[in-house]
């Protein structure tokens, strides 16, 4: 079986046109098949500014609205996903740039309103994805990027939270290669203290997450994304990561960062 990465980034990356740079090399020379998911950053916030539409957030996930929608898929199917684009061709990678619509990728469900209306905010389920699409892509020596915005197949565009895409989109492709997911982010790992990049927790089990969760090592946004990743291992992706952006080869090999165990 073939082995295939698959590679979050967010905003830290996006956000620094340098940081993009070198990460876009190092993810270049990555050996074997590859995907790569991308968030907005804040250009989707500073944009919405200008143009008078407030960044509405709740427990640090965005409110979407209709206006809101309109400008992250400008931003993030368009400005940022045909950046890299253009820079991956550059650095000699033949990268196509996707949303879920596109050749039906990823197909989501909106979100229903319980306490919190979350908007045209679009949840995954396990037929989301189509791994047929991603394989043809794939065989056919194409590199994917896929952005956060999904599609309800009856016309509607929605926000997808990227690490929610990754975990999917690994969880699909587990049946046809052997599947490695790995979530690069701003710190060097999960971290004991959150102010010393020294104290990097090597490896942690599903096991000892509600923990880790109660002693507050893993607070805030790393909680949804730990909780993707033991979804990932538990439904058959071989190795989750979780590390530094500018460490990309050596946390896709798994020698740094933090190794998600079963």
């Amino acid at each position: 079986m073939n082995q295939l990465t698959i590679i979050k980034i967010g905003g830290n990356v996006i956000d620094n046109s340098e940081n993009l740079h070198r990460f876009l090399l190092d993810f270049t020379a990555l050996p074997g098949d590859k995907i790569l998911v991308h968030g907005g950053g804040k250009i989707a916030t500073e944009l919405g500014e200008s143009l008078g539409v407030e960044a509405k957030m709740v427990e640090g996930r965005r409110i979407t609205d209709i206006e809101t929608l309109r400008i992250v898929t400008m931003v993030y199917a368009g400005l940022i996903n045909k950046n890299m684009v253009a820079q991956l061709q550059a650095k000699g990678s033949n990268a196509i740039g996707l949303t879920g619509a596109d050749g039906n990728v990823i197909q989501a469900k909106k979100r229903p309103v319980k306490e919190i209306d979350y908007g045209f905010v679009g949840d995954l389920d396990e037929n989301s994805v189509s791994a047929t699409t991603l394989d043809n892509l794939l065989k056919a020596g194409l590199v994917p990027v896929l952005c956060a915005i999904t599609h309800d197949g009856e016309t509607q565009l929605l926000n997808t939270n990227a690490d929610t895409i990754a975990s999917s989109v690994a969880v699909a492709m587990a049946g046809l290669y052997e599947t490695r997911l790995v979530y690069c982010f701003e710190k060097k790992g999960v971290l004991k203290d959150v102010n010393d990049d020294g104290s990097v927790v090597r490896e942690i089990k599903a096991g000892e997450f509600e923990g880790l969760k109660a002693d507050g090592t893993v607070a805030g946004g790393m909680i949804p994304k730990l909780h993707n990743a033991f979804e990932a291992i538990k439904k058959g992706v071989s190795a989750v990561y979780i590390g530094k952006a500018d460490e990309l080869t050596e946390l896709a090999t798994g020698t740094f960062g933090t190794k998600m165990l079963e």
